[in-house]
C-alpha cells in the first residue's frame, strides 16, 4: 500500500518540480511571484489538446509544439505587461496585480475559446499498468516521470555548464554588477521567461496526458508550485527541484491517512510549519552564499 502512495507522490512531485523551476528561473531575474505562471501551465495543456486532438498531430510532435508555444506566450506575457511596467520603476505590488490580471485573462480567454467542460488529450484505453516494487504506474506515468527528471537534468546542466546558464546566475545574484561585466539583463529575462514559461507549459502537457483538463486549472498548479518554491528555498534551483518532490511526497503519503479531499489541506500546513520554523526553506542558506 505504501509503495503505490510513494509512487504516486514522486509522479506528482516530478510536476510540481518542473512548475516549482520554471516559477523559480523567473522569480529569481524579476523578483516579484509571477502568478500569471499557472494559466500559462494551463495553455500548454490546450495547446496540446488543439495539436493532438483537434488537429491529428503526432503526438510527440504535439507535446514538442505546445512546450515551445507556452515559452512564446511567457515571453509575450513579459514583452507586453512587465517590460512596460519595469521602464517606469513600477513597484513589485503592481507587478503583482499585473500578474493576477493576466492570469485572470488568459484563462477567460481559454474558457472562451474552448469552453469550460472538461477535456482529454489522451484518448487511449486504460490499462492496469505494471507491477514495479509492488506499484501499479502506468506507461503514462513513466513517460510522465521520464520526461520531468530529463528535462529537470538537462536544467541542472544548463545552469551549471553553459555561459547563458551562468549569466542567469549572474544577473538573479546582482544585475547591477552583470551589466558592468557586460551581461544584458533584459536578455536574461527574456530567456528567463522563454524557459520558465516552457517548463510550465511541458508540466500541464504532461499532467493533460493523465487527467482531465479545465480552464481554472491553472490555480492550484500555481500554488503548488509557489509552494514548493518556499519550501526548497524561495530562488534557489535545486531547491525547487526538491521542494516539488518533497511536496508531492508528502501529499500522497498522507492521503493513506486522511481523506483525499484534505490533500490541499496537507499542503497548506507544511507551508505553514515551514514559514514558521524554517522560512528560508531547505535550501535558503545557499542561497544566501551562492556566487559564481
Amino acid at each position: 500500500m505504501i509503495e503505490q502512495f510513494l509512487t504516486n507522490g514522486i509522479i506528482a512531485g516530478s510536476v510540481y518540480a518542473l512548475i516549482a523551476l520554471g516559477f523559480t528561473i523567473i522569480y529569481r531575474t524579476v523578483k516579484f511571484f509571477h502568478f500569471a505562471h499557472g494559466v500559462v501551465y494551463t495553455a500548454g495543456a490546450y495547446l496540446a489538446y488543439t495539436f493532438c486532438i483537434l488537429l491529428g498531430v503526432n503526438l510527440i510532435i504535439s507535446l514538442l509544439f505546445a512546450a515551445i508555444l507556452a515559452g512564446i506566450i511567457g515571453i509575450a506575457i513579459d514583452k507586453l505587461v512587465y517590460f512596460p511596467l519595469r521602464t517606469q520603476k513600477a513597484p513589485n505590488l503592481v507587478f503583482l496585480v499585473a500578474s493576477f490580471g493576466v492570469f485572470i485573462f488568459i484563462q477567460n480567454l481559454i474558457q472562451l475559446i474552448y469552453g469550460a467542460q472538461v477535456l482529454t488529450v489522451n484518448t487511449s484505453p486504460a490499462t492496469e499498468g505494471y507491477n514495479i516494487f509492488g506499484a501499479f504506474i502506468t506507461g503514462v506515468q513513466i513517460l510522465i516521470l521520464a520526461v520531468c527528471c530529463l528535462l529537470l537534468i538537462i536544467l541542472w546542466l544548463f545552469f551549471q555548464k553553459t555561459k547563458a546558464g551562468k549569466a542567469m546566475r549572474a544577473v538573479a545574484d546582482d544585475p547591477t554588477a552583470a551589466s558592468i561585466v557586460g551581461i544584458y539583463p533584459e536578455k536574461i529575462i527574456f530567456l528567463s521567461f522563454a524557459i520558465g514559461s516552457a517548463l510550465a507549459g511541458a508540466a500541464g502537457i504532461l499532467i493533460s496526458l493523465e487527467t482531465n483538463i479545465v480552464p481554472t486549472m491553472g490555480l492550484d498548479a500555481v500554488l503548488k508550485g509557489i509552494i514548493a518554491s518556499i519550501i526548497g528555498g524561495i530562488g534557489s534551483v535545486p531547491g525547487a527541484m526538491l521542494g516539488g518532490f518533497l511536496l508531492g511526497i508528502v501529499e500522497n503519503l498522507g492521503i493513506m491517512i486522511i481523506p483525499a479531499g484534505w490533500k490541499d489541506t496537507i499542503t497548506f500546513a507544511i507551508l505553514i510549519i515551514f514559514l514558521l520554523f524554517r522560512p528560508s526553506g531547505i535550501l535558503g542558506k545557499k542561497v544566501d552564499e551562492e556566487r559564481l
